[in-house]
């Protein structure tokens, strides 16, 4: 490694990625770019490679797993969730590294009792440590349709987005001593399991298992991202693709005003203004500017 990259952290960083990584840009083929990882066949992937599903009854649910590892990039899915009475019951898509003090981005799709919306909680993991949940309804039917949800994963910040609408993001605020996700390759998880002791209505509605198998749906996985190689290699853009949708810096006016909507409308939950959960103060990262 260039002895450059020692000045600074941001260099050591850049050093990294630079000599660490391979952009990839390519759409989804589940046989090849994903592996099954438990629930004894209740996940399958068909359609050519095309389509995924992950199902859950009484005796376990199921889960995958990327074959790569990624550091930084943008990574979108099309999901479409368990319908009907999905109470207890838990969609989780997320990136996560490894250990104690792993990093994680987390979307997670909490059921509810047939009628009632579903709730979409995301957080944020940095060096094991969590505790930044923010939740929020959607403004559709999950379960009618495919719908993409993606993550932009920067140095610099983190976006969730729900259909190319931003809904959070989380800044890079190591500045002012906050632990930023950044060093860490993650992969990308997503299980269907039961959490009925906590996951509707605090744990008050039970998973129905007459209404089992579960079954929700994925397509269309696209990682405009650069994987972990543990060679040197360089952070190339292949396939023809370019880097833009997940480089830009910052969200435009256009972005901004999306996400004012969601939050005004939608956010249910925010850990930045839960004074009963911090009464000694919020964390640090909710006193600077979300956007």
């Amino acid at each position: 490694m260039a002895s450059s990259c020692n000045v600074v952290s941001m260099a050591l960083l850049a050093c990294l990625v630079l000599n660490s990584l391979v952009f990839v840009a390519h759409g989804g083929d589940f046989y090849q770019d994903f592996d099954l990882t438990w629930g004894d066949k209740r996940g399958k992937i068909f359609n050519g490679g095309k389509l995924l599903s992950l199902s859950l009854d009484r005796v376990s649910g199921s889960g995958f797993k990327s074959k790569k590892e990624y550091l930084f990039g943008r990574i979108d899915m099309q999901l479409k969730l368990v319908a009907g009475n999905s109470a207890g019951t838990v969609t989780a898509y997320y990136l996560s590294s490894q250990g104690p003090t792993h990093d994680e981005i987390d979307f997670e799709f909490l059921g509810n009792l047939s009628g009632d919306p579903y709730i979409l909680h995301t957080n944020v993991f940095t060096q094991g440590k969590g505790n930044r949940e923010q939740q929020f309804y959607l403004w559709f039917d999950p379960t009618r349709n495919f719908h993409t949800y993606s993550i932009i994963w920067k140095p610099q910040h983190i976006i969730f987005l729900v259909d190319n609408i931003p809904i959070r993001v989380f800044k890079n605020a190591e500045s002012i001593g906050v632990p930023f996700p950044k060093s860490q390759p993650m992969r990308i998880y997503s299980s269907l399991w039961n959490a009925d002791d906590w996951a509707t209505r605090g744990g008050l509605v039970k998973t129905d298992w007459a209404k089992a198998p579960f079954t929700a749906y994925y397509r269309n996985f696209i990682a405009n991202a650069c994987v972990w190689s543990g060679r040197s290699a360089s952070c190339a853009k292949t396939n023809s693709v370019s880097a833009g949708a997940w480089e830009t810096n910052e969200l435009d006016a256009p972005g901004r005003r999306r996400l004012r909507w969601v939050q005004k409308y939608f956010m249910i939950y925010n850990y930045c203004t839960d004074l009963k959960r911090f009464p000694q103060g919020v964390p640090p990262e909710c006193k600077r500017p979300r956007f």
